[in-house]
């Protein structure tokens, strides 16, 4: 008599991807009836000038976003194509964030000083590369395409944001209306990777021998366009930095201010604790023996950091004495325990889902609020240097723990998700304490 021992999958519910959908879009459409405002976010009622300016930068994001959402979603699969084994990933991640851990401090740096328009181009540029790389070697070399996409990475972690801002403020445009543009970008970012790995997915299609090099020839697709568009529909103001005078007024503005020593020390942290839960998510939710359809949560994750986007309009648009420290500084602590329950090694699937949703809920508020704080301490011609080197600890940090964890399995995921959550608390502190020796809301250089 035989045994049928039936498989246990688990996918998340359609309803969740329904209410994600409507709670954004309301949460979006319904601002204007609840606030002091009159119109959308995706009108302000001022030039057409601005809004053009606004829609042609969030277009140039999204398809930057969707490079970076085809070479993300397709990369892990495209090594167990080709046979990588599992120490040969460990090794070729380590190769990434010891890249991104030696440039990052320097290339925020270097941008402010060649233009960011040039450092647009020149991420559009490495995925280029890479993509054709992929499509005319058979099996390319994993060092390699992780070090362009890992320099790739580290650019656009910054340079958009930087270059948006910069031409905010010498187009004369109103501060007030900038804070619309940075979570309009988080929103757009997730949605674009919501797309990528759909495009991914068709592309690959049933014939995966005949369809893997598709998403190469997609992103190479995409990164001429980009780099047509910003040529040619996207001016700047030519920069006219000194190296002498841009290292003055970074040690001046950036290494002699503490407050901006607590910003850059949040944005670490919470880079860090994003970058772990990307590593260590699918184990952590695999972790009991089930199946789980990681294709059907991951567009439910970045859904959650749209509805969490979404937010920020609502915090500072309704009169109310809260600042942006305050309720930053209860997104940070709500972060935190939601990997303190990861790291006490909950397996039920369906509460790791919900918390991993509250996660990145919070995530999308917490980003463009840190613009938006960026935007009051730290001049414009000094953000990309500022953003990158606040990234060179959270790289060092999470190259030591995938080394550790990772390639000689010293350290458990747990112990990582503890560190992460941590991390996160510290920054709830950092945010405190800049409350306390920050400025007024919010009267600053940039008049705000």
């Amino acid at each position: 008599m035989g045994i049928v021992i039936e498989s246990s999958v688990w996918e998340p519910k359609p309803s969740l991807y329904i209410f994600i959908f409507l709670a954004s879009f309301l949460s979006i459409f319904l601002l204007p009836n609840f606030s002091n405002r009159t119109l959308t976010p995706f009108d302000h009622g001022t030039s057409p000038s601005f809004l053009r300016f606004q829609r042609n930068f969030l277009l140039i994001f999204s398809l930057a976003s969707g490079m970076e959402g085809v070479s993300s979603v397709f990369g892990e699969f495209e090594l167990a194509y080709y046979g990588v084994s599992r120490e040969q990933m460990v090794v070729s991640l380590c190769v990434g964030y010891l890249v991104a851990f030696f440039f990052s401090a320097f290339l925020g740096m270097l941008c402010d000083l060649i233009g960011q328009k040039k450092a647009c181009l020149s991420f559009c540029v490495l995925h280029l590369l890479v993509g054709i790389w992929r499509r005319i070697t058979l099996q390319p070399s994993v060092w390699v395409a992780n070090i362009c996409l890992s320099l790739a990475t580290s650019i656009f972690s910054f340079s958009f944001e930087t270059w948006m801002a910069v031409e905010h403020d010498k187009l004369g445009y109103r501060r007030d209306i900038l804070n619309d543009t940075f979570w309009l970008m988080t929103f757009f970012e997730s949605a674009s990777f919501i797309g990528s790995q759909v495009l991914a997915n068709w592309l690959l299609g049933s014939d995966v021998k005949k369809s893997v090099v598709a998403p190469s020839i997609a992103s190479v697709i995409l990164a001429m366009i980009t780099i047509i568009y910003i040529t040619k529909c996207w001016a700047e103001t030519p920069q006219m930095a000194v190296f002498k005078d841009y290292r003055m007024s970074f040690y001046t503005h950036i290494f002699c201010d503490k407050r901006i020593w607590l910003l850059a020390c949040a944005q670490a942290c919470i880079h860090f604790s994003i970058a772990v839960f990307w590593i260590l998510w699918a184990p952590t939710l695999v972790a009991d023996g089930r199946e789980v359809h990681l294709g059907l949560i991951f567009p439910c994750l970045l859904g959650a950091r749209m509805l969490g986007s979404t937010a920020l309009p609502w915090l500072t648009s309704v009169p109310s004495s809260l600042r942006t420290e305050d309720y930053l500084v209860y997104a940070f602590i709500i972060m935190g325990l939601v990997l303190s329950v990861v790291a006490y090694d909950y397996q039920e699937i369906g509460v790791l889902v919900t918390l991993f949703c509250l996660f990145h809920a919070c995530a999308g508020l917490i980003l463009p609020s840190l613009a938006r704080l960026r935007t009051m301490y730290v001049p414009n011609e000094l953000r990309g240097g500022m953003i990158s080197l606040s990234l060179a600890p959270s790289n060092a940090a999470i190259l030591f723990f995938v080394v550790q964890g990772g390639y000689y399995r010293n350290i458990g995921n747990a112990t990582i998700f503890a560190f992460a959550a941590l991390g996160l608390f510290g920054a709830a502190g950092c945010m405190h304490v800049l409350k306390r020796w920050g400025k007024q809301p919010y009267q600053n250089g940039h008049k705000l």
